[in-house]
């Protein structure tokens, strides 16, 4: 699947020079992501949460030594993400989930990538050995103007830097 096409003029602006002008000079302005499975672009999200790592910390206190505790690091801890959109048609991450939980669980790198607004890429996340481990189906309602989202969280093993 490609990524959308461009827009042309700045969010809520009328595409005359000023909101231009603006657009360009923040460059977090109008960002999109996708997730790429493997080497396939599967999707476009409109929120990606909780992507975070923590180095656990061993306290060790020296005998004779009031004054401070040392401090070692001891393992990198990555949290789950969890990405949501609407529906997607494809429902490919739904058939990886539902694979997983039928214990054909098949490990994949994943990539984030940022897109700027002109389209070009902005920043990437490599996530290693990520899996689904929870899906949540969106919650059906007759309001005016609802859109039905979709919830996937990914659990992974670590993240390699982009070159």
């Amino acid at each position: 699947m490609a990524r959308p096409a461009v827009m042309s003029s700045a969010a809520g602006g009328s595409g005359g020079a000023p909101a231009e002008k603006t657009r360009a000079s923040d460059c977090h302005l109008g960002l999109r992501f996708w997730v790429q499975l493997g080497q396939v672009e599967i999707a476009g999200f409109r929120e990606c949460t909780g992507f975070s790592a923590q180095t656990e910390v061993f306290e060790y206190a020296e005998g004779g030594l009031n004054t401070y505790m040392h401090k070692l690091p001891v393992r990198v801890k990555y949290s789950n993400i969890v990405l949501k959109r609407g529906l997607d048609e494809g429902q490919d991450l739904y058939r990886w989930y539902m694979k997983a939980i039928n214990g054909q669980i098949k490990r994949q790198n994943i990539s984030i990538i940022v897109y700027g607004p002109t389209g070009t890429e902005v920043r990437r996340w490599d996530l290693q050995k990520a899996y689904p481990c929870k899906w949540t189906g969106p919650d059906l309602k007759t309001d005016a103007g609802a859109v039905a989202v979709e919830s996937v969280e990914i659990a992974f093993e670590g993240i390699v830097p982009s070159q």
